[in-house]
Order: structure tokens, then C-alpha cells, then sequence
């Protein structure tokens, strides 16, 4: 007898062939039968008139910590994804020894927008290495879920205070390959860095990954390619690769012989020439015996910042050092008349490169406010208020988030909403050097919405833009993820796979309003959104998602490399 018989369904099986009407059968985890199934089964899903694919695979997450407060991963599950990589960018809380942890968790609160208060409260950190922290989480996951092995931790647990500011010694770099090793060999999926200009840690400071000169990164990547199933992550630039970029990215992708991913692909009809110049190193790459594969956006990105955690404003010159101060203080300098003609200058000049546009204070939108006299506010643009308000734009900017303690949110300019940007956006996500992902989900809680790729793609960009056929955005979102990083048996539908399955209506797949939800430890707010149209979301055979509530079921699994993921070359 079956445990699950899903029946009725158009099935799209994450291969790209075309759908068809079919039963799918599920034992022990495992798909065993699709087609006119005969079997009884315990349970039946009625999938008539609805869509049977494979769970989203999302390779670029930060769920590293929310994984001990919120173990069904949300908002990823219930947008139908069924297996995540986290451990992105060099940023992970493993492996650990006991004066790291509070450098790691202000490191994260700064890089990658988790609330402090959150990170303190929710995780325990009481491990020393990676495989421990693996065993922490292991069979307590609503979705399978994987890490990588972050740079700065390896940096930080080797070098302590060192760690910023200096290259590291030859012993230095041995002492993090050992490391890296026993990571790897405990299931790590593979080694991520960063060298962005945009990654600054809790005091300002660029991050440890920052200071690494090449030959510890060919070090590292040496290191993967001695483990099965592993893979390299990087972050090595914003906007055009210079031929350093360029030739650190090869070189690591050969000296592992794994291909390299990286985030992000720029797609704007502003700078139209951006998009290929980057995916020109793909094919440069290729030429030379490695593989580089960016990642890509399936939406157009909202941004909300703010001069609290004062990310992307922190590459501004004369700006890191402001953010990197005390709240007290920051509040104070923001106050001042001096400090404010100086940090506008320095907005202004030629240092401040491709976020620039950040200096546009006039278009900057309200987004939400926390103090009384400020909630009018919300909606307008700076410039109105200034207008009205008789100031310049910067000062009527910095009073208001004066007045709410530099907490509030401003969205950005929406770029690339335009109809030739789609058409770049859609040209890159089945061109071979990408991959659709670069979610972040799990980090910059409070600034983006880009959580949702798998049900951005379908409804807005497939359903309602016809900008790609929905067999081959399922393959984009399924099988082409879990290839590239060899998770095995997973992503497509097929017998002898792993029962990872979305059921969902294709005429209402979508996501919902952006709206600030305060469910984090220390009652900290988040952005979230439900999803439109997902019906049923199975992992390993168990449904951890009916309609829009979770089931309670943690039937993931905590993938090691090696023995849930195959080995892929650069070849």
C-alpha cells in the first residue's frame, strides 16, 4: 500500500518536458509510481485542475541562525520551498570557540540586517565545531536544509582580534585549511567568501573574508576539492569584475574543480552593458577549464533601509565609521549641523559608486515610522516633506530619523521595473552561466522582499508577464538548483526520488502583500508575506504546508556532504 497517492494532477516534473495529466504514488519517502495509479493508498491529495511539481530548491539563504527559533524556515516553506543552502557569503555562526560568538552574532546583525536582540535570545551557541552545530539542528527541520563553511568564522576561530585588518601568517592559512577540512569532512557543503565593499561587520570594519589575500582563497578552494559533494560560493565584487576579480574567480573554480557561484547578476536597462560584461567570466572561465554560474533575480527587488543597521549606506564615503558608532553617538553626529554637511558631501562624490543613488534623498519613501510625530508621514517622499517643511532634503531625512531613533524605514528607487529590464531579467534565467536564486532569505529582515523567488517567478514573471513557459520555470527553480550543487534525488519527480513535491494553482500562484511581522525573539519585526496558490507542500513524503498553514511536521533533512550530495566539476 501507498502512503500518499496525489491524484489528478497536471504534472510538471522539474525536467522541462512538457506537463501531462498524471497520479503520483509515495512510499518510505520516495516517489515510487506516476501515472493511472491503481494502488490504495492511506491518504490522497485531490490535485485536479492543479499544478504537481517538485519542492523549490533555493541555494542562497541565511537561516543559519533562525533555524533554532523557527524551524519550519519560514517564509521559504510555505512559498513551496522544499531544500535550502545556507551559509552564504562567508557568513556562517560555526565553527565557533567561546570569545567568537558575540564578534559573530554583531557581524551578522550589521552584514546581513538580523536583529542583535534576536540572535542573543534565539540562538544558544554552545558548540565549538562545525559538525557540532550540524548536530544541533539535525531531524528538528520542516525542509531538508544544507551549509556551507563561512570564511569569516574560519577567520575569526584561527586569527581571533586578527582576523580584521591583517593577511593572514602561512601557519594562519594552514590552520584554516585543518579547519575547513574537518568541516567539509563533518558536512558542510562546501566553502563561501566574500571580498564586497558592502559587507562591513559590527564595528564598521570590513569583514574578516576581506582581508584574505588570493593565495588563502586558492588555499581554501584546494580544500573542497579534496571533499565529494562539495562547492564554492562567492561574493567578489558590486557592479563590473576587474581582471583580479576575474582571475581569483577562475583560478579557485579550477583549483577545486567545482564551479564557483556568485551574487548577483545586475539587470537594468539603465546600464544595459552590465549584465553581460559580468557573465562575460563565465565564458572566460569555461575557455579555461573552470565554471562560474551567477545567480539571478526572478523580481524586481524593493529595498527598505534605514540608519539603524545603516547597511548599503555603509559604502558611502565618510559613512562607515558613523554607522559603526554607538546608537547613542550615531544620534548625536546625525544631529549635527557639521557631521551632516560632511556625510552629504561625501554621498555626493565620486567614491560613492554604484550606490549612489542612495543620495537621491528627495525620492527616498517613507516606508514606516515609530514615533508619533512621524507616522503622517508614511507614504510620502522626502522631498515632499522637505518642501513642505521648508528644509533640504537631507536635513528633513535625518530629523525624521532622529525622531525615531534612526529606526525609520525608507524604500529606495525601484530600478529595473521597466519593460526592457524584464526582458534582460528573463534573457539571464535560462542562460547557462546563471542560476535563479539570490533569495537572501533569512538575512536583511527589515529591508528586502526577495524571500519569495520560487512564487515571484511563477505568478508575475510566467502567469502574468509570459516572460518563460512554466515547464521551464520549474525546471529553473527545481532540477537546474539541485544539479549545479549535486543534491541528490531531488528536484525532480521521478521514481526512486525523494517525495520533495509542491502542489499549487497556477492561476493564483503568487505572493502576498509585504507587510512587517514581529515573531522573532525579543519581539523583533521581520518582512513577510504569505503565499498565493500553494495548496500542498510535501518533504520526504510528509505535508509540512496545507493551504497557508504550516502542519507542524519536521520531515526535512539536514543534507552532509558526500552522502546527500554528489560530486560536480568544473568540467
Amino acid at each position: 500500500m501507498l502512503d500518499l497517492k496525489i491524484t489528478g494532477g497536471t504534472v510538471v516534473d522539474g525536467t522541462g518536458a512538457a506537463a501531462h495529466i498524471a497520479d503520483v504514488g509515495v512510499r518510505d519517502e520516495r516517489i515510487v509510481s506516476i501515472g493511472d495509479i491503481d494502488e490504495e493508498a492511506r491518504e490522497e491529495i485531490d490535485a485536479s485542475g492543479k499544478i504537481v511539481s517538485p519542492g523549490f530548491v533555493d541555494i542562497h539563504t541565511h537561516y543559519d541562525a533562525q533555524v533554532f527559533w523557527d524551524p519550519d524556515l519560514t517564509p521559504s516553506s510555505v512559498h513551496g520551498v522544499t531544500t535550502v543552502v545556507g551559509g552564504n557569503c562567508g557568513f556562517t555562526i560555526a565553527p565557533l570557540i567561546p570569545d567568537a560568538g558575540e564578534y559573530l552574532m554583531r557581524m551578522l546583525a550589521r552584514v546581513e540586517g538580523m536583529p542583535l536582540e534576536s540572535l542573543a535570545r534565539g540562538v544558544p551557541w554552545n558548540w565549538r565545531s562545525f559538525g557540532e552545530y550540524l548536530d544541533r539542528i539535525d531531524g528538528k527541520l520542516a525542509i531538508n536544509a544544507g551549509f556551507l563553511v563561512g570564511h569569516c568564522a574560519l577567520r575569526r576561530v584561527v586569527m581571533g582580534e586578527d582576523a580584521v585588518g591583517n593577511e593572514a601568517s602561512p601557519p594562519q592559512v594552514d590552520a584554516m585549511a585543518q579547519l575547513l577540512d574537518e568541516s567539509l569532512s563533518a558536512g558542510g557543503l562546501g566553502f563561501s567568501s566574500s571580498l564586497s565593499p558592502t559587507h562591513n561587520d559590527g564595528d564598521g570594519n570590513p569583514v574578516p573574508s576581506r582581508f584574505a589575500s588570493h593565495d588563502e582563497l586558492l588555499a581554501m578552494a584546494e580544500v573542497v576539492g579534496r571533499h565529494e559533494g562539495t562547492t564554492i560560493e562567492l561574493l567578489p565584487a558590486v557592479g563590473e569584475f576587474s581582471e583580479e576579480h576575474r582571475e581569483l574567480m577562475i583560478a579557485m573554480s579550477r583549483t577545486a574543480n567545482r564551479p564557483l557561484n556568485w551574487n548577483v547578476l545586475i539587470c537594468n536597462s539603465a546600464i544595459p552593458q552590465l549584465a553581460e560584461a559580468q557573465l562575460a567570466v563565465s565564458d572566460e572561465a569555461s575557455a579555461r577549464g573552470a565554471r562560474i554560474v551567477a545567480l539571478t533575480l526572478p523580481q524586481v527587488m524593493t529595498m527598505r533601509t534605514n540608519l539603524r543597521t545603516g547597511f548599503l549606506f555603509d559604502t558611502l564615503p565618510g559613512w562607515a565609521e558613523v554607522i559603526g558608532q554607538p546608537l547613542p553617538e550615531r544620534i548625536c553626529t546625525f544631529s549635527d549641523a557639521e557631521s551632516r554637511k560632511r556625510l552629504d558631501e561625501g554621498a555626493h562624490s565620486e567614491g560613492a559608486g554604484i550606490f549612489s543613488f542612495l543620495a537621491n534623498w528627495e525620492y527616498l519613501t517613507i516606508d514606516e515610522t515609530f514615533s508619533t510625530e512621524n507616522k503622517p508621514f508614511e507614504g510620502k517622499t522626502v522631498g515632499e516633506i522637505a518642501a513642505a517643511q521648508g528644509k533640504s532634503p537631507f536635513d528633513a531625512m535625518l530629523d525624521l530619523a532622529v525622531a525615531d531613533e534612526l529606526r525609520t524605514s525608507f524604500l529606495t528607487q525601484t530600478f529595473g521595473d521597466d519593460a526592457e529590464s524584464w526582458k534582460i531579467r528573463a534573457d539571464s534565467w535560462s542562460d547557462p552561466r546563471t542560476i535563479i536564486g539570490a533569495s537572501d532569505a533569512g538575512a536583511h529582515l527589515d529591508m528586502i522582499d526577495t524571500f519569495a523567488t520560487g512564487t515571484a517567478l511563477l505568478g508575475p514573471a510566467v502567469r502574468d508577464r509570459k516572460l518563460m513557459g512554466l515547464e521551464e520555470a520549474v525546471h529553473q527553480l527545481t532540477q537546474a538548483p539541485a544539479e549545479l550543487y549535486g543534491i541528490r534525488d531531488r528536484g525532480v519527480l521521478r521514481s526512486g526520488a525523494f517525495a520533495d513535491i509542491v502542489v499549487f494553482d497556477a492561476d493564483k500562484i503568487g505572493v502576498g502583500p509585504i507587510h512587517t511581522r514581529y515573531d522573532l525573539p525579543g519581539e523583533a519585526g521581520r518582512l513577510y508575506a504569505e503565499a498565493d496558490g500553494i495548496e500542498h507542500v510535501l518533504v520526504n513524503g510528509v505535508e509540512i504546508v496545507r493551504g497557508k498553514q504550516l502542519t507542524g511536521k519536521r520531515s526535512g533533512t539536514l543534507m552532509r556532504s558526500g552522502r546527500d550530495t554528489d560530486t560536480v566539476t568544473a568540467a
